[in-house]
């Protein structure tokens, strides 16, 4: 096992954060934003990101809106304080389950829309509009099934998910 310094371990988090996050549908440096607040004690703000994360204050400002609007993180006010401070929202399952609704929100629903639409556009009146139908009505059914697991594992109990998470993987 390799010991590591916390600053190291932290930057090392924040770079892995950033990399996965695009996968995710979330920007890299809107990741590594997200990962510096949370994993800080305390709330930050935007000069304090930029110093720790090398960015300029366009990119923080544009980040951290998109990160509340996304619902990870918070302005929290402090007294005295004239500046905005941000804290992410520390529960995992939190964090996960709103990445998945945005998610949702953001692929799922508007490609169920698109296949619903051409599937009422399109009559299956020639050998190559019936292929052009199935493939739609495959990747509609696909989708919709995804969209109803998900809307399932959103509206989860955290204990009854891993519970029955673990179960299928004792099998």
């Amino acid at each position: 096992m390799v010991t590591m310094e916390l600053k190291e371990a932290k930057d090392k988090f924040i770079h892995t954060w950033g990399t996965l996050a695009t996968q995710w549908g979330i920007n890299r440096t809107m990741a590594q934003i997200h990962s510096l607040l949370l994993l800080s004690p305390k709330s930050m703000n935007a000069d304090e990101i930029m110093a720790d994360l090398q960015i300029s204050r366009g990119n923080v400002n544009m980040n951290l809106r998109d990160l509340m609007d996304w619902g990870l993180i918070y302005k929290q006010l402090l007294p005295g304080e004239r500046k905005e401070y941000f804290i992410a929202e520390k529960d995992i399952w939190k964090v996960a389950k709103q990445i998945a609704k945005e998610r949702r929100r953001r692929e799922i629903g508007p490609l169920i829309d698109a296949m619903a639409d051409l599937k009422e556009g399109i009559k299956p009146d020639t050998a190559e509009k019936e292929e052009f139908l199935k493939i739609v009505n495959d990747i509609s059914t696909v989708t919709v099934f995804a969209d109803t697991t998900l809307t399932s594992l959103l509206k989860a109990d955290e204990n009854w998910l891993i519970s029955n998470f673990i179960k299928v993987f004792n099998r």
